[in-house]
């Protein structure tokens, strides 16, 4: 697509055909979202219709739709469009290095000329000036016809269907600049009595495409810039998997790995499709797919995910997710319809575009009206045509609606990209919007601010053991235990390599704990209860006040003495407190909404610094907490990952999920944050705030730039200052516009968020 018209008009034409009942084109993808009725109309017919525009459709089949990410990139045209797009610009490449010489040289005589009629250098000879004579119209003539070609078809496009783009004006520009002159140049003694013959535009044909064919390539390849996020995301996927069968290894296609796959992965090697791992262990770089720098540790049971990297050891998987199921292959749906969307933003932008070009044909027809009416009165008609051409060749090149259509989509594109490399999945550009007005975010305790499952938090000894002794006794007891705080502990102890001792007479205490023999002395390990049956003495106010906070007593005892108190919760996340207070820096205040009791919420809210608390809620109650902050005015973010946070989350005017979370969570948000980390929430909200910036700095110039350009271009201060604008800096300034709104945008690449 050439510009915001190029969308604009698209859109209207497919808006018009029966059976289609939503339609998005956007300029800066090149993509359009077609929402329409197959009994009505076929996707072949759609794209008839855009035929006289000069644009087909790239037409995905079902089959294709179920692919595995880098079959997709194939079949959905992806790569497809990469590689047009190369061609494209290699074809602009030539264009531009064959016409910017002639520009160069073009420039070099309208200097002299005008330089030698200021009396500051010599006159060009009578034979040199013959030579440019002759010269020019040939140099006009390839610039017009074989650089200016696509411009040409615009002038075509808009005298058969009526459609008019950017390539409509400038190809009426400096097709009328061509034709005045080359009747001037042919018809030179006749006309020599009525106006100035000299007075060619061939120049201005010549620069004025030269600098649009310029920034057009300039355009191109930073746009092309903008869409990296989704090649990297494509290039993590595996060619290849080595698969367990028949009992013997075998190298096979990614896209021949059926669900249930025995899969073996060597130290370096990339994680192919999605499973759990069934023997080994190693430490698998995720980096790519979830923004965190630090390999993770795999054991058996834990899930790896396609895209990743394994580090060191070699472990074996089964496949429970292929093709387009895995969750990189979902990572690159959602960023591809993201950067597809339009944002709320836009609309203004759109609307002005589809009027844009109508209303710059009239205004310059009216310029040259002006100047041959009014002109003629002061100046003689032989000077006044000359200045209106000036002005109306000067409106219809600089009055380009192309930054004002590169404004809001290319920020989208860079900042959805950005935001997917740092571990945050952006559904649509309206959330990405929505996010940098949120000054209240709702957050779930369980799973989101703490990890969601028990861990030893403290070990307070009250023995002549050391510590790793108390641990290994009771981790050797509760070994035989299946509870949750079993696990905890049992973790805790294999995480700091303790192992348990020999049990031997192993007992559970019904409600109380546990008791066995280890080298002939026997341990207890339970609740309060359980010691206190044991008549034996404690410290009570400490446990007092850790149950007070949420945390769970394990008291290791002999029938003699207390050895130790252990507490057992749930961990706040590392991340929660900086985030927590980053937040606070960006204005925002925090509510904890959680179903856990009020002791405990509270708890971890003074230590976190959450503002309000709301505990001991239902689902229900999340969702009518978010509508009451709503309707006090608040713009609402709920970061949850449950499926009790589902209608909490839809609710909200942002929903943001933790991938650690359930699908329902995940479904149902609009932003989800990749290995469920709650600092990336910050780095959501800073990354919507620099997207909305550069975008509306995008616009205010786009705007500013017409607003100012074409009055400037019009002559509008001929008569107070003597201003008017040369074609040839009308269609440089046009050129480097969008080039700016362009490179403006992709300086979001280098914001640290």
């Amino acid at each position: 697509m050439h510009c915001a018209s190029c969308a604009s008009n698209i859109e209207r034409r497919f808006k018009k055909i029966d059976g289609v009942t939503h339609v998005e084109v956007n300029y800066g993808t090149e993509a359009a979202k077609v929402d329409f009725d197959k009994n009505k109309v076929s996707p072949e017919q759609l794209s008839k219709s855009i035929e006289p525009l000069g644009y087909s459709l790239i037409i995905p089949t079902a089959e294709e739709m179920g692919m595995s990410a880098d079959e997709h990139a194939t079949h959905l045209g992806i790569n497809q469009s990469k590689k047009e797009k190369l061609a494209e610009i290699a074809d602009m490449r030539t264009k531009v290095t064959t016409s910017i010489p002639l520009a160069v040289f073009s420039v070099l005589v309208m200097g002299w000329d005008i330089l030698a009629e200021l009396k500051y250098i010599t006159p060009p000879t009578e034979i040199l000036k013959g030579f440019f004579h002759h010269l020019l119209p040939l140099m006009a003539t390839y610039m017009l016809f074989v650089v200016g070609k696509p411009y040409l078809l615009g002038v075509y496009r808009f005298l058969r269907y009526g459609k008019a783009n950017m390539d409509t004006l400038i190809g009426i520009g400096t097709s009328i600049a061509f034709i005045y002159s080359f009747i001037l140049s042919a018809f030179e003694e006749p006309l020599a009595q009525y106006i100035n013959v000299e007075s060619t535009y061939y120049d201005v044909t010549i620069v004025v495409i030269a600098f649009i064919a310029l920034g057009k390539y300039l355009e191109a390849r930073s746009k092309l810039k903008t869409g990296d996020a989704i090649e990297k995301l494509l290039n993590l996927q595996a060619k290849t998997a080595l698969v367990i069968r028949e009992g013997k290894e075998q190298e096979i296609p990614i896209n021949q790995v059926v669900h249930g796959d025995a899969i073996i992965v060597k130290p370096g090697a990339k994680i192919p499709v999605d499973g759990v791992i069934i023997e080994g262990s190693s430490f698998v770089d995720e980096a790519l797919v979830t923004g965190e720098p630090m390999p993770v540790e795999k054991n058996i049971k834990d899930s790896v995910v396609s895209g990743t990297i394994n580090t060191n050891g070699t472990f074996t998987f089964k496949a429970t997710k292929i093709g387009s199921e895995t969750l990189l292959a979902h990572i690159i749906q959602m960023v591809e319809d993201a950067q597809g969307s339009k944002a709320p933003i836009q609309a203004l932008a759109d609307k002005i575009s589809a009027i844009f070009v109508p209303i710059v044909l009239v205004l310059s027809f009216i310029a040259l009206g002006v100047w041959l009416l009014v002109g003629s009165s002061y100046l003689g008609f032989s000077q006044a045509l000359s200045y209106g051409l000036t002005a109306f060749v000067g409106i219809l090149v600089i009055a380009c609606p192309c930054a004002l259509g590169l404004a809001t989509p290319t920020a989208i594109i860079v900042g959805v990209g950005k935001g997917a490399k740092e571990g945050i999945l952006i559904k649509d550009a309206a959330t990405l919007e929505k996010l940098h007005k949120v000054d209240t975010v709702v957050v779930d305790k369980t799973g989101t601010l703490t990890k969601g499952k028990p861990e030893l938090i403290s070990i307070k000894n009250h023995s002549s053991l050391d510590e790793k002794e108390v641990i290994s006794i009771l981790t050797s007891l509760e070994s035989k235990s299946e509870h949750p705080i079993a696990h905890a502990i049992t973790a805790y102890a294999k995480k700091n390599n303790i192992s348990p001792g020999t049990i031997t007479n192993f007992e559970i205490i019904k409600g109380k704990g546990l008791k066995g023999k280890i080298k002939g002395t026997e341990y207890f390990a339970g609740n309060t209860k359980l010691i206190s049956d044991l008549q034996l003495k404690f410290d009570t106010k400490h446990i007092e006040k850790e149950t007070l906070q949420g945390k769970t007593p394990v008291i290791l005892a002999t029938e003699k003495d207390v050895l130790a108190i252990i507490m057992v919760a749930d961990a706040i996340k590392p991340e929660s407190v900086k985030a927590v207070k980053d937040l606070h820096k960006l204005g925002i205040k925090i509510v904890m909404l959680t179903g856990d009791n009020k002791n405990t919420a509270h708890a971890i809210a003074q230590e976190i610094g959450i503002d309000e608390v709301v505990a001991e809620v239902l689902p229900d109650s999340k969702l009518k907490k978010i509508q009451a902050l709503q309707q006090e005015g608040h713009i609402v973010a709920m970061a949850g990952d449950g499926i009790n946070d589902a209608p909490a989350l839809a609710q909200a005017d942002v929903g943001i999920a933790m991938s650690t979370g359930t699908d329902v969570a995940i479904e149902t948000a609009g932003i989800t944050l990749l290995h469920g980390d709650i600092s990336k929430l910050v780095k959501a909200i800073r990354l919507s705030k620099f997207t909305m910036r550069g975008i509306k700095q995008n616009l205010f110039w786009a705007f500013i730039y017409n607003i100012i350009g074409i009055p400037v271009a019009s002559g509008i201060f001929f008569p107070v200052f003597g201003w008017l604008l040369s074609p040839v800096f009308a269609g440089f300034a046009m050129a480097m516009s969008s080039v700016s709104v362009v490179s403006n945008s992709l300086r979001l690449k280098l914001k640290k968020l």
